[in-house]
């Protein structure tokens, strides 16, 4: 019966929750939490009661258990970093954030709080002087009337004086209102003894009662209550002593619409409202001015929000009040430029946004091309990482796509010319092994033309050596068996080395065995040997030979030379006295392919017979052991081998070849073989007549 998915589920969560248990309480951090976590158990189970060393333990474990696990939020810290950043990709593309990025966006962000900052700061300088414009034009209407009512103690002379006053900044300031205020002494309770006013006030009871905190002159922009509703006047009190008393005159520059379109002509803004906190509370109050005569365009502005102080007339606290208006951009920067040259600060100002768009432009292209380059970085290691991973898979003929001509392209090229490289230098390779196989197959068959072993024929004894430059080789030597007491023996020589001499030797060895038991004289074989390979051999090649016949019942050694090496002769001699002879007949090399050379061979080979004595000695050989070079291209040469073979002519066959094998090597060194190595040895041992028993 198969298991149900949720139950599937929910064990393999429990396996995997035991599994992170285990391996939590296997861990030393692991003990050392649960340790802490039990031990902090105990002392919440206890509460009150536990001991003081438990609640001691206690707070040190809740240290321990913070130093751990902010060690563990380290590693875990650590080890998702490498897992994140081991891709080089993402290592280019968090380097562009934040070597590209993250600057350019905080370059905008600096620009943009900057200017933020610049006509914040310049707009409210600007709001903030249109009131104190209006505070300053308070307090000269303050000290201008009090200056005007200096000496003056008649009623209706003050009133007059206080009607021109309000008179005279109606126009400018409708609705503006003044009062003159008196008390009875400076040290008593502010209270009035006679009130004068013009204009329009506030209260619809007239000017304010005397505060006690005026003693002195005052002005700032004060809040008024008019039935239950706000309204933002600039007042100012200007003291003097009028008769036996003290009096103030108080001027009231309401902001009214008028007002309010002067100030925003001045400041370039849209005063939308005012602020403050509620006389009889905490909370806030919104004020609205008083709107201007004409339509006020606000759309698509900036609204912002200025700070001023105002003065609470019964109190004389001061309180913060806001002023909120909206920027009109081209009032507000013919503000900024006022008194300068119109022409230069337009020049200025389209400088100054060319540099910013050229700036905006280079950015934003750098950023284009920057993401374009870490794409192509990333897309070609990933494009490599993906080539390589397949290579070392065994896919050989995968290719990268090459599509950019830079350095990383070179660098795809150049991987796929290394792909296409290894693939052609394995099959090269496994050409080279079947190449190999088959030249040891090669040698294997060359090898096994050779002799399988020394001649034997009694009273002479016999040893040959071969050792090829290649795995196959063009030295070959052979024994023909011309009788009970007669020895054919034959060195020859095909020029060049490898498989072409192999098949020119494998022929040279069919000839010689059947033309051997025609011929008798070495001289006739190699004629008629000539004859037969001067047809199929082609014509840069050529083949050198030696072959000799020892008769030991005629006690004789007939031979011929056809261009091969000299034949060296050590006869024997009483005592150590041996001295070798050369021996170098005239001949031609078998196989020329040139007008006459057949006749000319015949001519030039000369045969020779000599006698043969016990303990003579006959070396024949091939140029590979005379030419040995070693690595300062000197020549082993035939003087050194024959003095090998003088001074070791006593030793056994087997013996003197390995002498002279030996010495060749030691001269040689460690330089190549270049040519083949080939040594018959034949030693004269018994020449007396085989008796037989018969």
């Amino acid at each position: 019966m198969a298991t149900p998915e949720p139950a599937r589920a929910m064990v393999t969560t429990r396996a995997g929750v035991a599994r992170l248990a285990r391996r939590v309480a296997s861990s030393g951090v692991g003990r050392i939490i649960l340790g802490t976590v039990g031990l902090k158990m105990v002392a919440a189970v206890l509460g009150a009661a536990a001991p003081g060393w438990l609640r001691l333990l206690d707070s040190a474990g809740t240290i321990v258990v913070a130093v751990v696990l902010g060690y563990l939020l380290l590693r875990s810290f650590g080890s998702l970093q490498r897992r994140l950043l081991w891709r080089v990709s993402r290592k280019l593309v968090l380097s562009y954030i934040l070597i590209g990025f993250v600057p350019f966006l905080l370059t905008i962000l600096f620009f943009l709080l900057s200017g933020a900052l610049l006509v914040y700061t310049a707009s409210s300088s600007l709001v903030q002087r249109s009131l104190e414009d209006v505070v300053d034009d308070a307090v000269t209407l303050a000290t201008s009337t009090a200056a005007d009512l200096t000496d003056v103690r008649e009623p209706a002379l003050i009133r007059a004086v206080l009607a021109r006053r309000a008179l005279a900044v109606a126009n400018r300031y409708p609705g503006a209102s003044i009062a003159v205020l008196t008390a009875r002494s400076e040290g008593g309770p502010a209270t009035e003894a006679a009130q004068w006013r013009a204009g329009a006030w506030a209260h619809a009871s007239g000017p304010p009662p005397f505060p006690d905190w005026l003693r002195e002159a005052g002005q700032g922009v004060v809040m008024t209550e008019v039935a239950g509703a706000g309204r933002v006047v600039a007042r100012a009190a200007q003291r003097l002593t009028l008769g036996s008393g003290v009096a103030t005159v108080i001027a009231d520059l309401p902001l009214s619409s008028a007002v309010v379109e002067r100030m925003q002509a001045s400041s370039g803004t849209v005063l939308l409202e005012a602020a403050a906190a509620s006389v009889a509370s905490s909370s806030r109050s919104a004020v609205l001015l008083s709107p201007p005569a004409g339509p006020i365009e606000t759309a698509g502005g900036l609204s912002l929000v200025s700070f001023l102080d105002l003065l609470d007339w019964t109190t004389g606290a001061q309180r913060r009040g806001t002023l909120t208006f909206q920027i009109r951009p081209a009032v507000f920067y013919g503000q900024l430029v006022r008194g300068l040259d119109l022409n230069f600060a337009r020049v200025l100002l389209i400088l100054l946004v060319t540099i910013g768009v050229m700036f905006l432009t280079i950015e934003v292209v750098a950023l284009a091309r920057g993401f374009e380059l870490a794409r192509s970085i990333t897309g070609a290691v990933h494009e490599l990482f993906t080539g390589t991973e397949r290579v070392r898979r065994g896919d050989l003929a995968h290719r990268i796509q090459v599509d950019t001509r830079d350095q990383l392209g070179e660098l795809a090229q150049s991987f796929n010319a290394m792909t296409g490289s290894i693939s052609d230098l394995l099959q090269q390779a496994e050409e080279k092994r079947r190449l190999e196989e088959e030249l040891r197959i090669a040698r294997d068959i060359q090898m096994s033309l050779l002799p399988d072993g020394p001649a034997s024929l009694p009273g002479l004894a016999v040893t040959a050596v071969c050792h090829p430059a290649r795995e196959v080789g063009g030295d070959y030597y052979d024994f023909v068996d011309l009788g009970p007491r007669r020895l054919g023996v034959l060195v020859a020589d095909v020029s060049g080395k490898g498989t072409s001499a192999a098949f020119y030797m494998a022929e040279l060895k069919g000839l010689i065995l059947s033309l051997s038991r025609i011929y008798q004289s070495p001289k006739r074989l190699l004629i008629e040997v000539n004859r037969i390979l001067a047809g199929s051999l082609d014509n840069r090649t050529f083949i050198t030979m030696i072959y000799g016949v020892v008769d030991l019942d005629t006690r004789t050694m007939t031979y011929a030379r056809a261009g091969h090496t000299p034949l060296i002769y050590v006869p024997a001699a009483p005592g150590d006295a041996r001295r070798s002879q050369v021996l170098a007949p005239d001949g031609l090399v078998v196989g020329l392919q040139l007008d006459g050379a057949e006749q000319q061979f015949e001519e030039l080979l000369d045969e020779r017979t000599m006698p043969i004595a016990e303990g003579d000695l006959f070396a024949l050989f091939t140029d590979g052991i005379t030419e040995a070079m070693n690595e300062e291209f000197d020549l082993f040469g035939e003087d050194r081998f024959s003095r090998v073979l003088e001074d070791q002519a006593h030793l056994p066959l087997a013996a003197l070849h390995e002498r002279i094998l030996g010495d060749v090597a030691a001269f040689v060194g460690d330089a190549d073989q270049h040519d083949d190595m080939t040594v018959v040895l034949l030693r004269v041992d018994d020449l007396s007549p085989v008796v037989n028993d018969a």
